[in-house]
């Protein structure tokens, strides 16, 4: 029992000591030993880190999860360590209401086909979505959030016991130049100066040892920002999968509706016109729109014969397939994903399109579907 008093007694000097220290270096009353530039910038970069990961996660947990309440619900399962339960996404549930919609309205009429399809690639799209929403926590949030509630908070103790560590230290170095400074006057040596030294060595020491500390974690937030590289990457990995995915599935339904009596595809403007480049890079990173008109700007080049065109003097370029491509007629030719073709232009032609060549078969194929090579 005593000992425990005493050392309550104890901490309670030494928090008082520290609260002083404290108190006059924010006054300028007391010195206080500044850490090497290095050191603080390993600070400030560590901070930064952990402010712009906290904003990264929250907005991608937005991202992912547009519903607050959804997300509070799913924070609180994850803190109670339980299953978050299946919930429908926004495009099943519109899947849901189309096919009863159509089963209501008449599921043989033009417009109940059309929902009955139209229901199946929303469908399709929520599984897409659900898929998204389950790789990006996987591979992006979790990591981030591993982060925050692991290595930040080690980080953050060290921080604590390192400035702790440093207030004793300048708290040491007052005593003893109090103490020289009342020797001086008595002019005799006083014991005081003797304790005083031992206990700023043993401070210093233990201050020491801290800084290392905190310097060596500090420093591992390098290979933090390695992991979370590798995570980017992971994320748009996934991201340019799931969009892929609405891609082709509305391609489909497209081309679905097409073949309906009585439905309006191919008879309006398309909502965006598709980007045509000869860069590598902005092509790749357009997602495609298959051109709406004719290959060639004029009847009569519409009218010319595949087997008669031959390459312009200019010469031909290889090109890689991004996207499979279904031909609409005799003139184009089918794509499949990642083959490479050998591809050019004819005088007047649309620039939406191209010639493709495979093999001994030749027809148009649109732009957008294409990687230009070098």
């Amino acid at each position: 029992m005593d000992f425990n008093m005493k050392k309550l007694a104890s901490d309670a000097g030494i928090f008082f000591t520290r609260a002083v220290q404290f108190t006059e270096e924010k006054f300028g009353q007391a010195e206080k030993t500044e850490l090497d530039a290095h050191f603080e910038n390993l600070l400030a970069r560590a901070d930064s880190t952990k402010n712009w990961t906290e904003r990264i996660l929250r907005q991608t947990e937005v991202l992912l999860q547009p519903n607050p309440s959804a997300r509070v619900e799913e924070f609180l399962y994850e803190k109670l360590d339980r299953k978050v339960p299946s919930r429908v996404t926004n495009g099943e549930l519109l899947a849901q209401y189309m096919a009863e919609a159509a089963s209501e309205l008449g599921p043989g009429t033009p417009y109940g086909k059309t929902l009955i399809k139209v229901s199946e690639a929303e469908k399709r799209l929520g599984a897409a979505e659900r898929d998204f929403i389950h790789t990006a926590s996987l591979s992006f949030l979790t990591p981030l959030r591993n982060f925050l509630e692991g290595d930040w908070k080690t980080i953050s103790k060290e921080r604590r016991l390192l400035q702790n560590r440093r207030l004793d230290l300048d708290a040491c170095k007052a005593r003893l130049k109090k103490a020289k400074a009342a020797e001086a006057k008595a002019t005799l040596w006083n014991d005081e100066v003797d304790k005083a030294e031992q206990e700023l060595r043993v401070a210093q020491t233990e201050f020491d040892r801290q800084a290392e500390v905190t310097r060596l974690l500090l420093e591992g937030i390098s290979s933090t920002h390695v992991n979370h590289l590798r995570c980017l990457h992971e994320f748009v990995k996934s991201q340019t999968t799931y969009y892929a995915q609405c891609y082709r599935h509305m391609l489909d339904l497209q081309k679905q509706l097409g073949r309906f009596p009585g439905t309006f595809v191919g008879t309006t403007e398309p909502a965006s016109q598709p980007l045509s480049s000869t860069s590598p890079t902005t092509t790749a990173a357009t997602m495609p729109v298959a051109p709406t008109g004719a290959g060639l700007a004029t009847p009569e080049e519409a009218a010319l014969c595949l087997e008669e065109v031959a390459p312009p003097a200019s010469g031909t370029r290889k090109a890689r397939v991004l996207y499979d491509y279904e031909a609409a007629d005799s003139s184009e030719l089918a794509l499949l994903a990642d083959e490479l073709i050998t591809v050019y232009s004819l005088p007047g032609m649309d620039p939406d399109w191209l010639i493709g060549e495979r093999g001994n078969k030749k027809g148009k194929v649109p732009v957008t579907y294409l990687e230009l090579l070098s």
